[in-house]
């Protein structure tokens, strides 16, 4: 197996995409680092991939905190010696116009999705360069096409797809992997946790997650993107044909997405 022995660390790991990626790689007999901020969610990951005879080491971190994604770095050294794949999957999202939305809002959407991305790539890019391995950015079509009442969330994923085009030229000549994946539409737990205009979490998907690509499935392409060594990984039908239009005939688009997003349940467009 490709990933036999390799260290992989997962951030937000504790639902979702993360939770999946650490299951996957795990599968593939790497040996997984998983982060959260909830110490009991955290504990029951763990377990899930203890069950399935997956080594794992479970770090309470909050990956907007700049020292615990130092700690995190740090003990996945000491315990495993190396760094082979880093996924910043950790992020928050949010869903208010801008108009109302309050600023601290915006600060903690940056805080979490960009600049936890930015601060722990600093702290394990020593490790991943020795290792030559991969550096996974979870981004978004957000990062591609911005959406009205998710101005924050928008930039957040904006900012983090220029990081890494930027520190991917950097390091290309280093046998560093650079990977930004954009998962369109999941099935997660990311909407009924987006903050609203005053910071408290809307409580419930305004979109039905039935019809949506699995967790599960999103992490099965970002493995085999990472074997693959892809610089880009755009999922969905509705995802990719998003990303080609809003490049051709982003006019158009303006209102096709004003038009989608207005459809939502309790759309603060209406």
């Amino acid at each position: 197996m490709k990933f036999k022995d390799k260290v992989v660390i997962v951030t937000g790991a504790t639902s979702g995409i993360g939770e999946a990626c650490a299951v996957t790689f795990g599968k593939q007999g790497a040996k997984i680092v998983i982060t959260g901020r909830n110490q009991s969610k955290l504990d029951l990951s763990s377990n899930l991939l203890k069950n399935q005879g997956i080594e794992v080491l479970a770090i309470l971190a909050d990956a907007a905190s700049e020292a615990d994604n130092q700690l995190v770095a740090e003990k996945t050294i000491s315990h495993f010696g190396r760094i082979d794949v880093l996924i910043n999957n950790a992020g928050i999202s949010m869903r208010a116009l801008f108009q109302d939305l309050d600023l601290e809002v915006f600060r903690k959407v940056m805080e979490t999705n960009f600049w936890g991305t930015v601060s722990l790539t600093k702290f394990c890019l020593p490790a991943i360069l020795k290792s030559q391995g991969s550096i996974i950015g979870i981004s978004s079509i957000n990062g591609f096409r911005g959406t009205p009442a998710r101005t924050a969330y928008t930039a957040s994923k904006y900012a983090m797809n220029g990081f890494f085009e930027s520190l991917r030229t950097e390091v290309m000549k280093q046998g560093v992997h650079i990977l930004v994946v954009a998962p369109g539409f999941t099935a997660s737990n990311i909407r009924n946790n987006a903050l609203t205009a005053d910071g408290h979490t809307q409580g419930e998907s305004p979109r039905d997650e039935g019809k949506m690509m699995t967790a599960e499935q999103v992490a099965e392409e970002i493995l085999k993107a990472t074997l693959k060594r892809k610089r880009d990984l755009v999922l969905t039908t509705q995802g990719k044909l998003a990303v080609f239009l809003n490049k051709w005939i982003p006019g158009y688009m303006d209102g096709l997405v004003y038009r989608e997003m207005a459809k939502e349940k309790d759309s603060p467009l209406k």
